[in-house]
């Protein structure tokens, strides 16, 4: 008997370098798929210039399972919420931690996650909509995975954490 497909949502997590962020996210519980790609930029093609983009990751999970406030601090044990811009050695506004979502409540619970926390006035992570998304090219696509010689900001210990 096959296993009922759930019902899912999508949330897109920035976190630095794409590469290790895919490799975490994808293996935490209540993660059905991921994608690596760019938010909020202007272009609608991965082959123009750096647009505005911030690199991200595509997370499609179940609800029941996952929540985005557990989500949210899942990435917080990746990135620096303090540092604006960079991430471990990846310097750019195309490494700028966020939380991008088309849904207000996703977007909110977010916030309210943030807000909770004792040093909320100094994290820097954009909770905000998403206006634009664009798949990054197949090379990029699960790439620490495929190519498991090739490096990230992110320590393999934490990359394989929930694996």
């Amino acid at each position: 008997m096959n296993k009922p497909v759930p019902n899912t949502e999508e949330i897109y997590l920035a976190g630095g370098c794409l590469w290790g962020v895919q490799e975490f996210v994808r293996h935490l519980p209540g993660v059905i798929k991921t994608e690596a790609g760019r938010a909020n930029g202007t272009s609608s093609s991965t082959q123009s210039e750096y647009d505005g983009y911030a690199e991200c990751v595509r997370t499609v999970f179940d609800p029941v399972e996952l929540s985005v406030p557990r989500l949210v601090e899942y990435l917080f044990e990746i990135i620096d919420p303090y540092s604006i811009n960079q991430q471990g050695p990846d310097i750019g506004e195309k490494y700028r931690t966020g939380v991008y979502s088309k849904s207000e409540a996703h977007l909110n619970e977010a916030k309210q996650w943030i807000a909770s926390r004792k040093d909320a006035d100094h994290i820097v992570v954009e909770v905000l909509p998403l206006t634009n998304y664009i798949s990054s090219d197949p090379e990029h696509q699960d790439r620490l995975t495929r190519c498991s010689k090739d490096s990230c900001h992110l320590p393999n210990s934490l990359l394989h954490k929930y694996k």
